[in-house]
């Protein structure tokens, strides 16, 4: 007999949280930034990977579990002109948007067949600063035997909608010097620590050095081996040919607010993402749903 799953309001800081207990697994959502905090399989290890100096405060962006980037990628100076030319006043242009430290609503909860939380932000009834356009967003969070993330974009304005976006998926992994993946070998890249440079990936990446990385034409699953862990962390991706692979290594995680000096060795970023030619145009009235749904399955 399946068992109802448990959804309770819950406080972390100054920070309103909801957590889903479900056949074993455990899931933790803030309400700021709609952004998944924790995620641990049944039976399992955190698959999501949570600082453990992260800061629970208003306005401020946890380091860790799944931030929502949007309505830009990164630094807006990188984003494509279209883009860029959304937010009319760069003074108030966060790195990775607006909406990752803003409250959003919980419009629905779900405990039939699987557990669920709905999480909405308007820019109608809640504007954003410099960024004078009619959307709303909606991220479906579901929970059964792996997490769904679904983020969906609907344009309200009379013209074209253009955005980059990200939903920037921290992974604990046991050492990322260890870790093997799987999806990017003979994908092209953007190699954003020399120049921005194009080049072509031959094998699959090896994490040992500081990385930042832009891939493009990817397919919709990638995976992440882990074999001190005996485990296979499996991404399928919707509406979305595009990640970044992001790891701080020694010197860069010494200079990363909200992150120990070590913490680079326990995990690995890679965001589902539409960035720089994988950017979204909308035109009016028209929706875009960027997805990613992980799982977790042991390599034995």
């Amino acid at each position: 007999m399946t068992s109802t799953p448990s959804i309770e309001r819950v406080s972390l800081g100054e920070l309103t949280c909801w957590q889903i207990r479900h056949q074993g697994a455990e899931l933790l959502v803030a309400e700021q930034g709609a952004q998944v905090l924790r995620y641990v399989p049944a039976g399992q290890r955190p698959l999501i990977w949570l600082s453990e100096q992260a800061v629970f405060a208003r306005g401020r962006s946890v380091r860790g579990g799944v931030p929502v980037c949007w309505p830009w990628f990164g630094d807006l100076s990188r984003n494509p002109e279209a883009v860029r030319g959304m937010q009319t006043a760069a003074e108030t242009a966060p790195a990775h948007g607006h909406v990752r430290a803003r409250d959003w609503t919980l419009s629905e909860t779900q405990s039939q067949g699987m557990a669920g939380l709905v999480f909405v932000y308007d820019t109608r009834t809640d504007p954003l600063p410099g960024w004078p356009h009619d959307a709303e967003l909606k991220l479906e969070i579901h929970l059964d035997d792996a997490l769904h993330l679904r983020l969906t974009t609907r344009n309200r304005r009379a013209t074209e909608l253009a955005f980059s976006q990200a939903l920037h998926t921290y992974f604990a992994v046991s050492d990322v010097r260890k870790v093997a993946l799987e999806g990017m070998a003979n994908r092209a890249y953007i190699e954003t620590l020399d120049d921005w440079s194009r080049r072509t990936q031959t094998d699959e990446p090896v994490i040992d050095r500081e990385t930042d990385r832009i891939y493009l034409g990817l397919p919709t699953q990638l995976s992440v081996l882990d074999r001190d862990w005996n485990r296979r962390i499996e991404l399928i991706t919707e509406g979305s040919r595009s990640a970044v692979l992001w790891n701080p290594w020694i010197d860069k995680a010494k200079r990363l607010s909200d992150f120990a000096d070590d913490a680079w060795q326990r995990m690995l970023c890679i965001e589902t993402a539409n960035v720089l030619d994988d950017y979204v145009r909308l035109a009016s009235d028209a929706s875009h749903t960027l997805g990613v749904s992980l799982a977790s399955k042991p390599l034995t």
